[in-house]
């Protein structure tokens, strides 16, 4: 019975690899933001990086307004930038 649930929890991730590797990030603290392109940023809490995120579908300038609609950001979750409501593809904890 064991070996039957370890196999079913290997065929899952399998075929859904956006759970199995869903990562998830708290940026409730964080104070600023930096521009790594065009679709990507890093959150951080004064000067500690805590997390990237790469936004596929919303052009991010050096001066857009970026807010979080939830603190606790996962991938597939949604960001505010500049006035805009745009999808994170991923999400990558730094700390």
């Amino acid at each position: 019975m064991k070996i039957i649930f370890i196999l079913f929890i290997l065929w899952a991730m399998l075929l859904l690899p956006n759970i199995a590797s869903a990562d998830c990030a708290d940026l409730k603290n964080f104070t600023n933001w930096m521009r790594v392109d065009e679709h990507t940023i890093v959150f951080y809490m004064e000067n500690t990086p805590l997390a990237s995120a790469k936004i596929p579908y919303c052009e991010i300038l050096p001066s857009s307004r970026i807010w979080l609609l939830n603190s606790y950001v996962c991938d597939s979750d949604s960001i505010m930038v500049d006035g805009k409501e745009c999808s994170i593809l991923t999400v990558e904890v730094l700390y």
